[in-house]
């Protein structure tokens, strides 16, 4: 397997880890009422998991963790601020202004932003093949969550400001991969991320809300939290390994696997147009993960001595 097989792959568990995380946090925020609160101890839970994970590995391969220079912890720091906190802030606070297709809708062009910013910033290429996979999968989107009744306003303006901060984060992080471990990266985003978050509650008067909170909310949280830990250790090695692009359209595939689960949960099957969306989402990101394994096969086969 080589490495942009193995980034592919990895994106694959991403997207199983991202469908099985939006099914529960569906129910998460109705028992977590407060997202400012939920979002900030949840990623503290996540980041606690990396950092065990990351000492557990630095006590056992103490090289494979290389310190971070003075560039790198600025590149970091940015993407705690871009990534880890404040398209968070903006995300929930347009959520409760914006229309449900609206929000729900732009958060779900992410993959096309990243594939716009990857194409100057990190000099990926893209050909037909991939550039019709990205219109289909954006098709996809326009049959799941159609556009109907979408307004414009604050909520949206916001939302779109959250999703755009997201796919400026893929850049940032993908180009700090380059030089820098994921855990170590994760751990740097969802830390200073916390700093960020907690400060938001501290000036808005809900930390205390922290004490209120009952042992079934606490219980949500750490799972949310960890499911939230796998999540970024994987996209972020992922993102270390495949194109941007195919990772961020990968990750699409979340989306067919919450809808399983509603099947198996509450037994009703996505209507016509829904379904067929959910289609395309597969074929769209297997197209755009077989285009980029393909270009690179001359190359692996070349480091093995085989003529492709």
């Amino acid at each position: 397997m080589n490495r942009t097989t193995l980034g592919v792959a990895l994106a694959a568990c991403t997207a199983l880890i991202s469908g099985f995380a939006i099914f529960l946090n569906s129910y998460a925020v109705k028992i977590v009422t407060d997202a400012a609160l939920f979002t900030t101890l949840k990623n503290g839970v996540a980041g606690l998991a990396l950092v065990g994970v990351l000492m557990a590995v630095a006590a056992r391969r103490p090289r494979y963790v290389a310190p971070l220079d003075r560039r790198a912890w600025g590149s970091l720091t940015l993407i705690g601020v871009v990534g880890g906190s404040l398209p968070f802030l903006l995300f929930f606070g347009g959520l409760a202004m914006a229309s449900a297709p609206s929000a729900a809708f732009i958060h779900k062009t992410l993959f096309v932003w990243v594939a716009l910013l990857a194409l100057p910033f990190l000099g990926e290429r893209l050909g037909w093949v991939q550039i019709g996979a990205l219109g289909v999968l954006l098709a996809s989107q326009l049959l799941i969550t159609p556009p109907n009744g979408v307004t414009w306003g604050v909520g949206e303006t916001m939302i779109a400001a959250a999703t755009l901060l997201w796919a400026v984060e893929v850049v940032l992080a993908k180009r700090l991969l380059a030089r820098a471990d994921p855990l170590v990266v994760g751990v740097g985003r969802l830390g200073i991320g916390l700093i960020v978050l907690v400060g938001y509650l501290v000036a808005t008067g809900r930390l205390a809300l922290i004490a209120e909170l009952t042992a079934v909310q606490w219980l949500w949280v750490v799972a949310t939290g960890g499911i939230l830990a796998g999540y970024v250790g994987t996209w972020l090695a992922a993102l270390q390994r495949a194109p941007a692009t195919v990772v961020a359209s990968v990750l699409v595939l979340g989306a067919p696997v919450t809808a399983i689960l509603d099947v198996l949960a509450k037994g009703t099957v996505p209507a016509g147009l829904s379904l067929v969306g959910h289609t395309l989402i597969v074929l769209g990101a297997v197209v755009l993960a077989g285009a980029a394994i393909w270009r690179t096969r001359p190359a692996a086969l070349g480091a093995a001595g085989v003529q492709p």
